[in-house]
């Protein structure tokens, strides 16, 4: 072999070589490109609920129905309750912690919503449930409606009230035994969701 065909060899093998290594680096090289770079998840803002709504069923033997809406007030939590089919007078009017009205009774909302293991009170007292919105009172037509704001509930939070349940009791909630206020049975339950 002469000297001519030697060194083809020679640059044959070398552009051999770099090819080899040009195809096991290129993928590698492609692959950072398309790569996006890790989002953080703090750095994203979770967008805020403005808006709740709740759609309250009879339980089992009852007429009563309505809608609670809860929106958002600044700091605080306007809720306007709408209902019908009540006896006249006052209602124990509560946000319990399971959003779970499968049971005939209503039973299966649970407690009140108390993720603080607070006693017992009104809407307007330093300590209370999380859940205690108080009574909403009925006409003698049955029907009823409760605006207020409140400024313990939330959307998000230890204190969210979304997913959980809006209880109507047969009696006056007396705003004082514990620990619910000696309301009675449950008339309706409905689950809080998130409304446009």
């Amino acid at each position: 072999m002469n000297s001519t065909s030697k060194m083809f060899n020679v640059i044959l093998f070398a552009m051999l070589i770099f090819s080899i290594q040009a195809c096991n680096t290129t993928p590698r090289q492609n692959q950072e490109t398309v790569d996006e770079p890790e989002m953080n998840e703090s750095a994203v803002p979770e967008q805020e609920i403005e808006k709740a709504i709740c759609v309250l069923h009879p339980t089992e033997g009852n007429e009563v129905r309505g809608t609670v809406t809860f929106t958002r007030n600044g700091s605080t939590i306007n809720v306007v309750a709408e209902l019908e089919g009540l006896t006249p007078g006052m209602h124990g009017f509560h946000i319990h912690e399971k959003g779970d009205c499968s049971a005939s009774d209503a039973t299966s909302a649970g407690g009140h919503f108390n993720p603080d293991d607070s006693q017992h009170g009104g809407p307007d007292d330093e300590e209370r449930h999380v859940g205690d919105l108080g009574n909403i009172e009925a006409g003698e037509d049955g029907s009823a409606r409760l605006e207020l704001e409140d400024s313990v509930i939330s959307f998000s939070g230890e204190n969210s009230i979304i997913g959980r349940a809006v209880v109507v009791h047969a009696g006056e909630d007396d705003l004082t035994s514990q620990p619910t206020g000696d309301a009675g049975g449950r008339l309706a339950c409905g689950v809080i969701g998130v409304a446009e």
